[in-house]
């Protein structure tokens, strides 16, 4: 049975509780993984993307597959600097299977999406962040409002923090197909500098 409290006082607590959560799939939702998810107090770059993939699902570590290897070649990371940075979650946190059309993931539906909301909410909360990346339009969506990716290339508010969209690393989104939004993802990427510019991650271990 899926354990949620009405309130937390520590990160590793509700991490105990999210990663025993089976709330979607106790409201019928047939998923491929248990929740997946990285990071510890102190870090203040956080980044919420739409859902595992099926090497996060099996691996149990966000942003393993390639879209994963794209988004670090961006930050101009790797691995361990990426890890260090950024607290990983996603709008929801099981791998929800592939698609019914056969191209890429299963877009979680409205429900789930507000099934996991609850350890998303708490996550922000606790771990505080100042620089929030929100990767892909459902990400966007759900933390700044009915977006578009047109939005990627601007700075936003959520509560204390800055958030920079940025679109989906997936090889399956054409998006960057076109000269201009290639430039908004440059523009992007130099407010993803800026702001952890600010941010002393050297503390972070």
């Amino acid at each position: 049975m899926t354990r949620r409290r009405s309130s937390y006082r520590s990160l590793a607590s509700l991490q105990r509780d999210n990663r025993g959560c089976s709330a979607c799939a106790e409201a019928g939702f047939r998923l491929e993984s248990v929740p997946v998810f990285e990071g510890h107090g102190g870090q203040r770059a956080f980044i919420l993307g739409q859902a595992p993939g099926a090497v996060e699902g099996v691996e149990r570590r966000p942003w393993r597959g390639r879209a994963g290897k794209t988004l670090r070649g961006w930050l101009a990371m790797d691995e361990a600097a990426f890890y260090t940075t950024f607290y990983c979650a996603s709008v929801t946190r099981c791998y929800p299977g592939r698609a019914v059309s056969g191209s890429g993931d299963r877009t979680p539906t409205p429900r789930e999406q507000e099934l996991c909301a609850f350890w998303r909410d708490w996550e922000l909360r606790l771990v505080a962040p100042r620089l929030i990346l929100a990767v892909g339009g459902l990400a966007i969506g759900r933390l700044l409002g009915e977006r578009s990716l047109g939005c990627v290339g601007g700075r936003f508010a959520y509560g204390d923090a800055a958030v920079v969209p940025l679109p989906h690393p997936s090889g399956t989104n054409r998006w960057l197909n076109l000269a201009e939004n290639r430039a908004r993802l440059e523009q992007a990427l130099g407010l993803v500098r800026e702001e952890l510019n600010h941010i002393d991650v050297s503390s972070v271990s």
